[in-house]
């Protein structure tokens, strides 16, 4: 699996490729094989002759040392489920952390200094209650938020993103047929990670249906 090119988040990034967060999809042909007689190695060798061979996708030249460039993304095998997560910071140098949602992936991915360390599947809004698009930096950090708006329902964990209420937070049962009222709904265990890293003013990108990879940029700057 090409694991080069991902949904990623970034709507008012300054950059050429096309953006979008972790869902990362590739296609392949199947070789096709019919009548194989055993012990014919003539047989075996027309067999395989016509599967394909993977197809890579070049990366564009970069700048190693820009912290906002984007280095690595995780090896995750196929689209991620709901109330799936990855994790792996391991080795990743400190740096400024960027984080990317896309509304169509439904996908929320973490950057640390250019590199995915985290990527969950994620609870987002509905078309009456939508989860907005733009460039957010966090206002708040709150461990045991309660949504006061909405039946004092539990947020915790809580990146507040905006004043009336939107918010990147754990508390949320992350499965087909559950939306959010426009917040960004994650598993715990990465919503607790991820509050221990993020900081006031780290940056949220949330955009709708757009991808990049290894080479873009995760720069705010237009």
């Amino acid at each position: 699996m090409n694991t080069s090119f991902k949904w990623i988040g970034a709507l008012a990034l300054a950059i050429t490729a096309t953006f979008g967060g972790a869902m990362a999809f590739t296609h392949g042909t199947d070789a096709q094989e019919s009548d194989i007689i055993a012990g014919s190695a003539a047989a075996v060798d027309e067999a395989i002759e016509f599967v394909a061979k993977e197809v890579v996708q070049e990366t564009p030249a970069y700048d190693p040392d820009d912290p906002f460039v984007i280095k690595r993304v995780l090896p995750i095998e196929g689209p991620i489920k709901y109330g799936e997560w990855h994790w792996d910071d391991e080795g990743i140098p400190d740096g400024p952390l960027v984080m990317t949602v896309d509304l169509q992936a439904r996908v929320i991915s973490v950057f640390r200094n250019g590199y995915e360390i985290g990527a969950a599947a994620a609870l987002l809004g509905t078309p009456e209650h939508p989860t907005p698009v733009g460039t957010f930096p966090i206002l708040t950090k709150e461990r045991h938020n309660v949504s006061e708006k909405y039946g004092n329902a539990p947020m915790p964990w809580t990146l507040r993103l905006t004043w009336d209420g939107v918010a990147v937070h754990g508390g949320s049962t992350v499965e087909v047929g559950y939306a959010s009222h426009g917040c960004i709904g994650v598993p715990d265990e990465f919503a607790s990670r991820l509050f221990d890293i993020a900081n006031v003013g780290d940056v949220v990108i949330i955009t709708d249906g757009v991808m990049t990879g290894v080479g873009g940029s995760l720069s705010t700057e237009s």
